[in-house]
């Protein structure tokens, strides 16, 4: 049976300008300023990765200790600025249309704990629902390690799976685990630039997405 299995920030709930926001006050506060633009392109990627990505920005290694610092008050400031999480269009709806016909699906994340729990929460997740965070793989996107842990845990082979996301880190990191991606245009990447970095098909959001299930072969 084919599986699907879901990127959370973006694609399923609303927080990728909460996310850049966080991150640009939380340079700024390092002394380390960048434009918003250049955020929202790395959205997607660990916190590790992330900061690596600063500084090529920035022209200089970060110290142990603003590494550590940047992570720990981008998470502080995130859940200051979106105590209250927003689902996508559809997204509810589509999760427990997929529950309710016994289609295997998952969430694998970038994101960790606590911060992805309200989303989780207003996704209204089940608690015996596969989720995949950071914490558990030793690589993230754009390595496909969440999504094959998350297809592991499923027990549905790589071929079934489809990978749903919003940027184009979660198609590359779909390709890399050679399966298929499903771009949404709900984290701020156009449709050409889902489709050049491997989208099978692209969604306006999991609405859309829940209404076309069986263009994908998911539902019969």
């Amino acid at each position: 049976m084919r599986a699907l299995i879901f990127d959370l920030d973006g694609t399923l709930v609303d927080t990728v300008y909460a996310h850049v926001f966080a991150w640009q006050l939380a340079l700024a506060e390092a002394g380390l300023p960048i434009d918003g633009w250049r955020i929202h392109r790395r959205i997607g990627m660990s916190g590790g990765l992330f900061t690596r990505a600063v500084a090529r920005e920035v022209g200089h290694a970060l110290s142990p200790e603003q590494t550590r610092f940047l992570q720990d008050r981008h998470g502080e400031l995130f859940r200051t600025l979106l105590p209250t999480r927003r689902t996508l269009p559809g997204a509810v709806t589509l999760l427990a249309h997929l529950r309710a016909a016994g289609v295997p699906h998952g969430i694998a994340t970038s994101g960790r704990r606590p911060e992805i729990d309200g989303s989780l929460a207003a996704l209204e997740v089940p608690d015996d629902a596969v989720v995949v965070e950071r914490r558990d793989v030793r690589h993230a996107k754009p390595a496909p390690d969440l999504f094959l842990e998350c297809q592991r845990r499923l027990g549905v082979a790589v071929e079934e799976c489809y990978v749903v996301g919003d940027a184009v880190w979660d198609l590359l990191a779909a390709r890399r685990a050679r399966m298929l991606g499903v771009g949404l245009l709900t984290g701020g990447y156009g449709q050409d630039e889902l489709l050049a970095a491997g989208a099978y098909q692209v969604y306006r959001d999991p609405a859309e997405l829940d209404a076309a299930l069986d263009e994908l072969g998911v539902l019969p």
